[in-house]
């Protein structure tokens, strides 16, 4: 008796292209309106934003939970996305370690913040996965500059992670867009302050991921 797989039993069911691109443009409205207004704009907001219709919307993402967790993940998955270019440079190690953080800026990494705080659990599987490598790799890249005795000793992850958070967070009372024209000045001050040899002794200890997930 023939035990061959027929065609339709083999056939894999994949989203049509225009299906996940209308699921990435979705994710994309969300990220900028969630910047822009915080997490409580409207879903059909985003909808008209990205294009699509309120069914689409909710057909991709069933409550505002899991809209709001692919943003995270994604912000979390470019970022790291950024660490890999910057450990795959060969030259400078620590102007690697400068393009990974304006990198981190640009995708609005303070947003996450008040995401990941005060909407869901924090122990989703995607999302420890996504700061798992996040963490992975932002390590790896400051490994490398303090190697090259380029990076001072006396900083850690947490440190970085928190400061460019912080500086690319608009003022309280500021227009969020008119603020960002700052982020870049005001994180590369900081970045000059990274540099070994230190000009200072910090006080404290260096931050840890372990400390930083404790805050």
């Amino acid at each position: 008796m023939s035990t061959a797989t027929t065609p339709a039993s083999r056939k894999v069911h994949r989203p049509r292209a225009d299906a996940l691109r209308n699921r990435e443009r979705i994710v994309t409205a969300a990220r900028e309106m969630f910047v822009e207004h915080g997490l409580d704009v409207p879903l059909d907001e985003i909808a008209r934003r990205a294009g699509v219709g309120n069914a689409t919307v909710y057909r991709n993402f069933p409550d505002r939970e899991a809209l709001v967790r692919e943003v995270v993940c994604s912000v979390m998955d470019r970022t790291a996305e950024a660490a890999e270019v910057a450990l795959a440079e060969t030259g400078d190690a620590f102007a690697a370690l400068e393009h990974f953080v304006h990198a981190a800026a640009d995708e609005r990494i303070s947003a996450l913040c008040p995401m990941i705080s005060s909407t869901f659990d924090q122990h989703h599987p995607d999302l420890e996965a996504s700061r798992e490598r996040i963490e992975q790799l932002v390590e790896e890249v400051m490994g490398r500059a303090k190697a090259a005795g380029q990076l001072r000793p006396d900083v850690g992850v947490g440190d970085l992670l928190i400061v460019v958070a912080q500086l690319s967070r608009p003022p309280a009372g500021t227009d969020c867009l008119h603020g960002d024209r700052f982020v870049h000045r005001h994180l590369q001050l900081f970045l000059d302050g990274l540099r070994a040899p230190a000009r200072s002794v910090l006080p404290g200890t260096a931050v840890t991921i372990k400390e930083l997930r404790a805050c």
